[in-house]
């Protein structure tokens, strides 16, 4: 039930996170602002999401204030600042409320993997690909609300998804902590961290939050692949919208809304898959799945985008989205396991922070430049998972080192 519980919190909570990508057209006539503006808005949220997980991290807060109080507060919060954007007059004070909201967001996403890995830390690599699968369906719904006839008011769309955040902050209050101490998971032998790899421990009185966890090689090598990942992944999601409109210009709005949301929804079920995967092959073996199979999209998908049939390359699209999402949840699997659980919490945010940072950096530059580059941008999101895939050679050459 905790499980359950918690993914539908994060699936509810996470609506939040694209509300303008999804009335786009809508925000543009009522802002005055052009498509590649929304690379602003999307920046903004990640920037916030960038300030709150470092904030939580380095400060220590993520594992002194309750997890369940810290998730609803941040809903609350965050639930209001989605809605004061219907209030916004001028792109700046958009992007202001953005930044609030992904500074909001640092309570929820991270929080919610320290809820999911301590109320069962025996399967840690299925729980967070419940957990992410959501998130998934999450960032989706905005677009799912924008299909709903609303009379043409856009405002709707965003005061749901609010409501939505507030209703995921009840659940996660009501749920609390779990009555037991978390207990490190026991992991398989390709995804762990030996004892000799934990950083020596230190007076009880100071930490520098989550920093101490990249003392251990193996959270830091998982880490490493969460970042060559993070360039890719929200901005291939924001780029979805803009890509189909450009390979499909005859839908209307409301199917172009239907069908960017079924382009990232259908990450949720890869991630799934990838979850009941994990428990055979490993977390470790999907990541490097998720990392090369995007990767092979990323590089077909300009060739593709001039010689197939629109509807076949929105399913190519749809393949590359499952791709790039389907790895996420086994970094904080890998990176979970190698880290001191005294320090779990922080070091997840802290992780998190810097993946964050890494997609506010690759929308500011990637999604305004597709004007010009067109198809082709997919070819700068490719560095992305090509780190990733080194960094976990990385790992698992360390991992041969210390066998």
């Amino acid at each position: 039930m905790p499980i359950l519980l918690i993914a539908i919190a994060e699936w509810f909570a996470t609506a939040l996170w694209f509300t303008p990508n999804a009335v786009i057209g809508a925000l543009q006539t009522s802002l005055g602002i052009t498509p590649t503006d929304l690379g602003w808005l999307t920046g903004g949220v990640q920037l916030g999401f960038l300030l709150g997980t470092l904030t939580l991290a380095l400060s220590g807060i993520a594992d002194r204030v309750p997890a369940s109080r810290l998730f609803a507060l941040a809903c609350l919060i965050g639930a209001g600042a989605n809605a004061a954007l219907t209030f916004a007059d001028s792109l700046v004070v958009a992007t202001l409320w953005r930044v609030v909201t992904g500074c909001c967001l640092a309570g929820i996403y991270p929080i919610g993997m320290k809820l999911m890995v301590r109320w069962v830390p025996e399967s840690t690599g299925l729980a967070l690909s419940w957990l992410v699968g959501m998130l998934v369906l999450g960032t989706a719904m905005p677009h799912l609300l924008a299909a709903l006839d609303w009379g043409g008011d856009y405002r709707s769309t965003l005061w749901l998804a609010s409501l939505m955040a507030l209703v995921a902050g009840g659940v996660i209050l009501r749920l609390g902590e779990p009555s037991a101490s978390p207990i490190a998971a026991q992991p398989a032998s390709s995804d762990t961290s030996t004892p000799s790899e934990r950083p020596p421990s230190r007076a009880a009185g100071f930490r520098l939050g989550g920093l101490d966890a990249f003392r251990v090689p193996a959270f830091r090598r998982a880490a490493g692949a969460y970042f060559g990942h993070m360039w890719e992944l929200y901005t291939l999601w924001a780029l979805l919208p803009l890509l189909l409109a450009q390979a499909m210009p005859a839908l209307g709005t409301r199917e172009t809304a239907l069908t960017a949301f079924a382009l990232i929804a259908v990450g949720a079920p890869g991630c799934w898959i990838g979850g009941w995967a994990s428990q055979h092959l490993g977390s470790q073996r999907i990541a490097r799945i998720g990392l090369a199979g995007s990767a092979g999209c990323a590089a077909l998908f300009p060739w593709f985008a001039e010689v197939l049939a629109p509807a076949a390359l929105v399913a190519w699209m749809a393949l590359w989205s499952l791709l790039a999402v389907i790895d996420s949840p086994h970094f904080s699997a890998l990176s979970a396991r190698a880290c001191p659980p005294p320090l779990l919490g922080s070091a997840l945010t802290l992780q998190n922070a810097i993946g964050f940072g890494v997609s506010a950096v690759s929308l500011g530059l990637l999604v305004p430049a597709l004007p010009a580059l067109e198809a082709q941008i997919a070819w700068l999101l490719l560095p992305g998972p090509l780190v990733g895939l080194w960094a976990l050679r990385r790992r698992e050459a360390d991992a041969h080192r210390s066998a």
